[in-house]
């Protein structure tokens, strides 16, 4: 059968009279034939037809006969045998084969002699093969999916026009889905109509074309919706469970530890020991604590799963060219991309340049993405980096592109250990690298000199003033003795006040007090390729390289005082509502400043979540986040890999793992309060589901009067929701797609910027557009705590949206983390603080609706739970102290049944720890790693939260831990410098106490222990267990504060002194010297 790029057009098949008449160019006839009832053929010709004018009636059907030519050929059996078996979807008259290799049996066929096709990708298969692939796994070979049952299919499954899906040519359902045109006029079906009718066979001719209606009235319509059923379906990704072999021992160890440990609490209560009732009834609540978090800790680990995407799938279904889209203009969906900083003296403005020429340079296309970078700072120092960056990326991208580099950060790739010219196939390479090299390190010389610019420039244009100023004075005649105050503010470049915070503060120009700044830095591209040259003027030769950047767009939001700003989450408000307007990207992936895209395919590995099967009810796709510049050790479990690959993928395996921060994909459409779609609900609201909605098909009570109560008064915000809204389905290229978009719908090129748009952008970035609306509340990223990035993910899953965790083979992201001691406690504070503000809110999952599934619920009630596990584990880590110093132990006695609890606890939990590390991919070390930063975190930061939420909560006090000394080394070209700085604050004192306290334990138990004869060795060694197990937790810390060898921080001197003085002491009292009474100094010693 000729392809479709070679067939006429519907057009010319209803009006084929031309000025060739009849003939076409290559000289063969067109001869039409009508079909009886019986089956016969009569033969009629062009001017039969168009006399009796009844071409839509009795002749509506014709075949089209083309006489044999060099490549049409009739075929022998024995080439017909080879063309089946070489070819899936090669079939004669006679019976297709079966597409399976090795097998040539015939499809299967059902009662009427029709060709079953059991799978709606139509992979053809024979009976015997299907039985083995339903006993195998169930899952069809062609497109890896379960088979669907006679009993599955319902009246949603079958194929609606309206929705933009054509009908299967072949299945088991033969009468509901049969068209009218298959049957003849007594109304029984017509297998020579069938023939004709189908799309599947290479061996007969095929031009039957469906009612006008069906594809609309141009016939490249026709083209779009028969392109995306040629080749079959397909999905973009899937579910990879984990081996049975792991996840099934992991599962019963769950349930085995959890047996045991209730047996255990239950003998350790019913066992008490009464010569310290005190510490039994401590330790006692500490054990039954410690058993509720670990099982709100463990049972959302019950399901975790692998995800994988087949990126070729999401090339071939948006990218490739067809005869409907010959320029191969992408179908795929908007990105806007939001990167966020704050402060250029604690975040450098090179680190936020080189993230913004990661994304510059991200493999997707070009027309369809848009970057924002949001100062919340207003500085003049940012604003010009982000200006010398998009001035940069005109060499950066183009050689990006052109020699497929990875990754594409500057810094990052530069840097690279690795020979730089592996897998890099053009001859130029090497030239041009060390061009832009070259240009890079000018760039980086630039921009560590914008400092010192600005402030001269500033200086010289103030001078100026001062000299203005004074010669206007000399005129008036004012006396000069008086000192000359000018205003000191900072300059731009062409000679015109920052309207941001100048480097003096001044009224309307400090932090909290700036106006609105939006600067379009990148316009928006073309929509079709614009190819480079070899131009002399040009660094490199950029010929066959699409040199087209995306749009870069500067945003820094007003502030002035007396309103509340909400910190990073109101900063990512503003930057949603600017881009709604200038661009409405339907999906929107959020970076911090120190976070580049390392892998230059990721926003395609998560587009394939997102446009495949079920992609609609996806709120967000989160990426795992991946740090460098970590000490090899990793001394303070900084790539916390614990809870990125076991936690978070566990998450995926129930509703969807949390929102962390950054490299994280939003819909759009999610992050403005909407319950996820339902399709059912929409089908009785109207007639086509391809169709874009208003809002309020999505939210009943949300009329078009009430959007400016909720998204505020911008009609071009209010206009770009449904957009968004359309924009962000999957493409609806089969019948299984239930919700979705016709191809070629995002096709279309963007409309230019203009004045008033950029003007209206600027509007919704002022202080006051939030005020009387729900943004921060219901809308956007949501306010009230420090840890706004989990309850604006607790808030999309509370309204029954799903989250996905797309763990890539490439790292999507990298960042950096601080390896310094001070610095990372104070980042866990700042988490903890949030977790213990939302268990004391409304967004305690306690609290949560009925959508939220239950072992969800309990991974989001941990959460807020986590912190007051610090209650129980600093006076648990007091214990063997308390132990060792009354000479007591937590039971009367270590007999058997103790010990046997004891270590089948602890059997049970190294075995759940090496599953865990099987099916997460974490190692033994990074465990043991995360383990004793949990007991260190836990005695400083946890408690620090815990005691700052409760005064919050309680007395509406507000405490801050403050760094109050410093001292580090000055060794700038080691990387891990700052990991050996010794920082001083608070929370390192409870640590300390512990620690001290569990080495004196130790000392004086045993020595006691070993100059007595009526103490047993079982209450010390009991006691010196727990306490070593302490202290082994506590040695990275202890690590911390000791500094770099040979650099020992003074304090570490006191405290050994301390030691030592107490040690002799107790050495003179239990073993006097030589001559005195022991019995009097030995004796009258009391321990306590």
């Amino acid at each position: 059968m000729a392809s479709l790029a070679n067939q006429p057009s519907k057009k010319a098949l209803r009006n084929p009279g031309g000025p060739h008449g009849n003939r076409n160019p290559g000289g063969q006839t067109v001869k039409f034939a009508r079909r009886t009832p019986s089956g016969r053929y009569v033969s009629l010709s062009r001017e039969d037809l168009e006399l009796s004018g009844e071409i839509s009636g009795d002749y509506m059907d014709y075949t089209v006969h083309l006489p044999p030519t060099p490549d049409n050929q009739p075929m022998t059996d024995e080439e017909q045998y080879v063309s089946k078996g070489s070819h899936p979807g090669a079939n004669g008259v006679k019976g297709s084969l079966c597409s399976m290799p090795a097998c040539d049996g015939k499809l299967m066929k059902d009662e009427r002699g029709n060709e079953v096709i059991p799978c709606e990708c139509r992979f053809k298969i024979c009976r015997d093969c299907y039985m083995d692939a339903q006993k195998e796994n169930g899952l069809c070979p062609g497109c890896k999916e379960p088979y669907k049952l006679e009993g599955d299919y319902d009246e949603d499954d079958a194929p609606h026009y309206s929705r933009g899906a054509l009908p299967l040519p072949a299945g088991s359902k033969t009468d509901d889905s049969l068209s009218m045109m298959k049957r003849n006029q007594t109304g029984e079906f017509d297998h020579h109509q069938w023939l004709f009718e189908t799309k599947s066979s290479y061996g007969s001719g095929n031009a039957f074309w469906p009612e006008d209606d069906t594809y609309g009235d141009d016939g490249d319509e026709g083209f779009k919706e028969a392109e995306s059923m040629d080749k079959p379906w397909k999905p973009l990704s899937r579910k990879l469970a984990i081996s049975a072999a792991i996840i099934s021992p992991y599962r019963l160890l769950i349930v085995v530890r959890f047996v045991v440990l209730i047996f255990f609490l239950q003998w350790r209560v019913a066992h008490p020991n009464e010569d310290a009732v005190w510490l039994w009834l401590m330790s006692v609540v500490c054990e039954i604590w410690f058993a509720f978090s670990w099982i709100l800790d463990q049972i959302p680990k019950l399901c975790p799963i692998n995800r994988s995407t087949d990126l070729e799938i999401l090339h071939d279904k948006f990218d490739v060219p067809s005869p409907s889209n010959p320029t191969g203009r992408s179908d795929l969906p908007g990105v806007d991309l939001f990167v966020s900083t704050a402060d250029p003296d604690k975040e450098p403005p090179l680190v936020t340049a080189n993230t913004i020429l990661s994304i510059l340079a991200v493999d997707y296309p070009v027309e369809k993405l848009a970057c924002y970078v949001s100062d919340d700072g207003g500085a003049l120092l940012t604003f010009e980096a982000m200006a010398e960056a998009a001035s940069f990326a005109h060499l950066w991208v183009p050689f990006c592109r052109k020699h497929d580099i990875e990754p594409r950060n500057p810094e990052s790739y530069f840097s690279l250990k690795i020979d730089p010219t592996k897998n890099k196939s053009r001859q130029d390479f090497v030239k041009d690298r060390r061009k832009v090299k070259r240009e890079y390190d000018e760039f980086k010389v630039r921009i560590n000199g914008l400092p010192d610019s600005i402030r001269r420039r500033s200086d010289a244009f103030n001078a100026r003033e001062e000299m203005k100023l004074l010669k206007q004075m000399r005129e008036r005649g004012v006396d000069l003795f008086e000192a000359i105050k000018v205003q000191k503010a900072t300059w731009m470049a062409d000679a015109t006040h920052w309207p941001g915070t100048w480097t003096v503060p001044s009224n309307e120009h400090a932090k909290g007090d700036h106006a609105g700044i939006l600067q379009v830095m990148l316009k928006p591209p073309s929509s079709d390729p614009l190819m480079g040259g070899a131009d002399l003027d040009k660094i490199i030769d950029c010929t066959d390289v699409d040199i087209r950047l995306p749009m870069f767009v500067y945003v820094s939001r007003e502030k002035r005082p007396g309103y509340d700003h909400n910190k990073k989450a109101g900063a990512m408000n503003a930057l949603v509502r600017a881009s709604a307007v200038l661009s409405n990207g339907p999906f929107i992936l959020n970076l911090d400043c120190d976070h580049y895209i390392y892998n230059c395919k990721a926003i395609r590995e998560g587009m394939c979540f997102m446009m495949d099967r079920g992609g609609e009810n996806i709120c967000y796709i989160q990426f795992p986040q991946r740090f460098e510049g970590i000490d090899p050790s990793d001394r303070y479990a900084n790539h916390n890999t614990v809870f990125f690959d076991g936690n978070m993928r566990a998450l995926d395996g129930l509703q969807g793992p949390f929102y962390v921060g950054t490299g994280c994909m939003f819909r759009r459409f999610a992050l403005y309060g909407f319950d996820p779609p339902q399709p059912d609900k929409f089908a009785e609201q109207t007639d086509s589901e391809t169709e874009a909605l208003k809002p309020s098909d999505f939210d009943l009570e949300l009329q078009m009067n009430l959007l400016p109560k909720r998204f505020g008064n911008s009609a071009k915000l209010a206009e770009s929701i449904p957009i968004a809204e359309y924009q962000g389905r999957p493409l609806q290229d089969n019948p299984s797609v239930k919700y979705g978009r016709p191809p070629g719908a995002l096709r279309a090129p963007r409309d230019p910027l203009d004045a008033a748009t950029v003007a209206e952008a600027v509007s919704v970035i002022s202080c006051w557009y939030e005020d009387k609306t729900e943004w921060g509340d219901r809308v956007g990223w949501i306010y009230g705590s420090v840890t706004e990035d989990v309850v604006t993910g607790y808030r999309m899953h509370n309204r029954g949206w799903r989250s996905v965790y797309c763990v890539t083979k490439r790292d999507a992201f990298r960042g950096s983390a601080p390896i310094n001691l001070t610095d990372r406690l104070h980042q866990v504070l700042r988490w903890a603080t949030g977790s213990v503000e939302i268990f004391f809110s409304r967004n305690n999952a306690l609290l949560g609706s009925r959508r939220l599934k239950f072992l969800q619920r309990i991974a989001y009630l941990n959460v807020g739970i986590y912190p007051f596990t610090s209650i129980f584990l600093i006076v648990y880590c007091f214990l063997p102290a308390l132990s060792l110093f009354s000479g007591q132990f937590i039971v009367q006695t270590l007999n058997v049944t103790f010990l046997v609890y004891l270590l089948s606890i602890t059997l049970c939990l190294v075995a759940l720890a090496v599953l865990e590390v099987k099916w997460s991919g974490v190692g033994l070390e990074e465990w043991w790693r995360n383990e004793q930063f949990w007991l260190i975190s836990g005695t400083s930061s946890h408690l620090a939260a815990v005691l700052q939420g409760l005064l919050k909560v309680i007395a509406g006090i507000e405490i801050s831990f403050t760094l109050t000394s410093k001292s580090g080394g000055d060794d700038n070209d080691d990387i891990y410098a700052d990991l050996y700085v010794v920082k001083w604050t608070s929370l390192m004192i409870p640590p300390i106490v512990i620690a001290m306290l569990n080495i004196l334990g130790i000392a004086v138990a045993f020595s006691r222990t070993l100059y007595s004869s009526n103490r047993p060795w079982s209450a010390f060694l009991g006691g010196a267990f727990f306490s070593f197990w302490v202290l082994a937790h506590l040695y990275p810390f202890a690590k911390g504060l000791m500094g770099r060898r040979g650099r020992t921080p003074t304090i570490v001197f006191v405290w050994s002194g301390l030691i030592a003085i107490t040690l002799s002491l107790l050495w003179v009292a239990i073993s006097p010297p030589t001559g005195s009474s022991s019995q009097d100094i030995g004796g009258s010693f009391q321990f306590p």
